[in-house]
């Protein structure tokens, strides 16, 4: 069974910096596409970036320059380091991976639990 797990959250005042990591666990082939959300209470799950299986990233507008995404395959984890971090930050971090099991050829889409980033000013 695929289980995504988050870690890293927490609470920091505003112009310092997290590190989120989500690590995949269970009978994975590959995994195709990581990707980071995050949610307010009240608002939709927002994208906030993602890298594929050959390294190329991309960013919400907002967080480019401060935010920077990047993964291991070996590890079957994905990384968020935040720098910067503004009040608008704060939410609930969510990773989500596009991947693909032995033996089947569908890709599977699996979400983390989230993970809190609570940024006072």
């Amino acid at each position: 069974q695929v289980q995504l797990v988050e870690s890293g959250g927490g609470s920091v005042h505003a112009g310092e910096s997290l590190r989120l990591t989500c690590v995949a666990s269970g009978d994975i082939w590959r995994i195709n596409n990581w990707a980071w959300y995050r949610q307010v209470p009240g608002k939709d799950r927002e994208w906030v970036a993602s890298i594929t299986h050959a390294d190329s990233a991309s960013y919400l507008d907002s967080v480019k320059g401060r935010f920077t995404i990047t993964s291991d395959s070996a590890k079957k984890t994905v990384y968020l380091q935040m720098n910067n971090l503004q009040s608008e930050d704060t939410a609930v971090y969510y990773c989500k991976a596009h991947l693909a099991l032995p033996r089947d050829w569908r890709e599977y889409i699996h979400w983390g639990q989230g993970t809190q980033v609570t940024v006072s000013s």
